[in-house]
């Protein structure tokens, strides 16, 4: 008898164009519908068709929020699978799959034969397999038959009700399958669940992010589609129209954030999605921001590099990239969201920074945070009142007054009766070009007073465990806020705790605080090391280990667990 009460990881793996994205929809919102605590996360080649990819569905008692190697039940689409998947395997995963279409020689075939094809062809067409695969799964399972059928007839109405009818057979036959499939194999699944998980939101990063940007009026988006940053764009895109945003797929990167600059200069609210390779392309206009003092959100969705790399894996190696993007020297903002609600909260600050300050700023996501799905509470989404920084300008007017915070007051053209000039060229407060030294200096030390209101407006890191009795902090940024919390739970030692940073840049000076005197471990997706780098130059530590992974793969909570162990004092 194989019993699993606190948690499940379920993995489904084919080849590109065998429905597996499909089926992770099905499942995650079923299982959402029905209360159930799920994290989601996939890999895929850089392909249309074929290779083997992969979706991992964890369904817990404690709210999974990462990456596992461990599974439980693989559902093998093709035979490649199980190749690709080898190493995550063991004596006690169990693979369910067609044996004619994953195994060449039955006789030594790990696989319990499981006949989607079958099931589908008797339906009359073989569209119906990720149906009855979505069946199997909830079967094997013994959980929601009945959601499933009002999920069914939700998503495929506009189909028409002969469409409906037949994915409910799908459904049905699946179902039944796999509950007599669980009883066979001896399996019985007990989790708790959450009531409030019912109305939670089903969202991914990309989703999160997008529905930031519109809580912080974003009106403006501009792209040359380049993955993962990609998923934003479609976003707004697709809602759009709702909202009142301009979409703009550019015709390549340089234009796109020129284009951005543009509409801020105009009044807008806009943002830039792309890429570490697109992004190499906006440095010039990065530093055009700094001099003509406009704000400009951009959004780098990470990937491994250089060049074109794993242009479908994921990786947090551009830190260093949006840190010193750009020729010359001004302020800038850096943000990594870790989770939904980070991104939610994340986005509406950017653009918020961005316009008060009018410098450059960064939201640093990767693929693996991005393609995530996780449930999230729509209390958690706090909507924050939108604060345009813009005033009416008068006829003496001058753009680049002199102020002791940095910031002079930023018009826009038709906005009363000043003229609103900006200049790329060094120039004086009235935006006219100047070469004389002396206002050179002044323009430019009043351009990085700046530094010191972005510096108190850091966010707080975010605290798991009693940090005043650890002895080493284990400490994370961006999309590995999950797997340290998890790993943290799992170690379960007094003497360790962790620290979170969605802000990378400028540090919150109470990060200092709780760093200073201890055993400093830092987790990132990286060769370099380059956050521990960056808690080097800000806060001054002498000594700073690192945990570092950077094969495309997000971390592993088990090899998380290791890898603090081994490093303890």
């Amino acid at each position: 008898m194989r019993r699993f009460t606190e948690g499940v990881s379920i993995v489904l793996g084919g080849s590109a164009g065998q429905g597996i994205q499909t089926v992770e929809g099905m499942l995650v919102s079923v299982l959402k519908r029905e209360g159930y605590r799920v994290f989601a996360c996939k890999e895929y080649m850089s392909r249309i068709r074929g290779g083997s990819n992969s979706t991992e569905i964890r369904i817990g008692n404690d709210a999974p929020s990462a990456y596992v190697k461990r599974i439980d039940f693989l559902f093998a689409l093709d035979g490649d699978i199980l190749k690709h998947l080898e190493s995550r395997l063991d004596d006690d995963t169990i693979v369910l799959g067609e044996r004619e279409r994953v195994c060449h020689d039955a006789k030594r075939c790990p696989v319990i034969d499981v006949p989607f094809g079958r099931f589908a062809t008797e339906l009359g067409n073989p569209i119906y397999t990720s149906t009855v695969a979505v069946g199997i799964v909830l079967g094997l399972l013994g959980i929601g038959k009945e959601v499933l059928g009002e999920y069914i007839r939700e998503h495929f109405s506009r189909k028409g009700e002969d469409i409906v009818a037949k994915n409910i057979e799908a459904a049905g036959k699946g179902y039944d399958f796999g509950k007599h499939m669980a009883y066979d194999e001896g399996v019985e699944v007990s989790f708790g669940r959450d009531e409030s998980v019912k109305e939670a939101l089903l969202l991914s990063g990309d989703q999160a992010l997008g529905l930031g940007a519109l809580a912080a009026g974003c009106d403006y988006i501009s792209s040359y589609p380049m993955s993962p940053g990609t998923g934003l764009l479609a976003f707004l895109a697709q809602y759009g129209k709702d909202f009142g945003v301009v979409v703009d797929q550019a015709e390549d990167e340089i234009a796109a954030i020129n284009h951005a600059l543009g509409a801020w200069y105009a009044g807008a609210r806009a943002i830039v999605t792309t890429s570490g390779g697109g992004f190499d392309l906006m440095t010039e206009a990065v530093s055009l921001a700094g001099m003509i003092e406009t704000p400009i959100v951009v959004h780098i969705g990470q990937r491994p590099g250089p060049s074109t790399g794993l242009p479908t894996r994921t990786e947090q190696a551009d830190l260093n990239l949006a840190l010193y993007a750009g020729h010359g020297e001004f302020p800038r903002a850096i943000f990594a969201p870790g989770t939904g609600q980070e991104a939610f909260m994340l986005m509406q600050q950017a653009f918020d920074i961005a316009d008060r300050y009018q410098v450059p700023v960064f939201i640093l996501s990767d693929q693996y945070f991005l393609d995530s799905l996780t449930s999230l509470s729509e209390n958690s989404l706090e909507i924050r009142p939108v604060e345009r920084h813009i005033v009416e300008t008068e006829p003496e007017y001058k753009r680049y007054a002199l102020t002791e915070s940095g910031i002079s007051p930023r018009g826009i053209p038709g906005y009363g009766t000043g003229l609103v000039g900006v200049d790329s060229d060094e120039h004086d407060e009235t935006a006219h070009i100047t070469e004389d030294a002396a206002v050179r200096v002044t323009m430019h030390e009043k351009r990085l007073r700046k530094i010191i209101g972005l510096r108190t407006d850091a966010i707080k890191p975010s605290v798991f465990g009693d940090i005043s009795r650890a002895e080493t902090v284990v400490v994370s940024w961006g999309s590995n806020r999950g797997v340290l919390e998890e790993s943290l739970r799992i170690l379960g030692h007094e003497d360790v705790a962790g620290l979170h940073f969605s802000q990378v840049y400028p540090l919150a000076k109470q990060g200092l605080k709780l760093l200073s005197g201890k055993h400093v471990i830092v987790l990132e997706n990286n060769a370099g090391g380059q956050f521990a780098q960056v808690l080097k130059s800000e806060y001054g530590l002498s000594a700073v280990d690192t945990i570092l992974q950077y094969d495309g793969s997000p971390f592993a909570i088990e090899d998380v667990v290791t890898n603090i162990k081994d490093m303890l004092i």
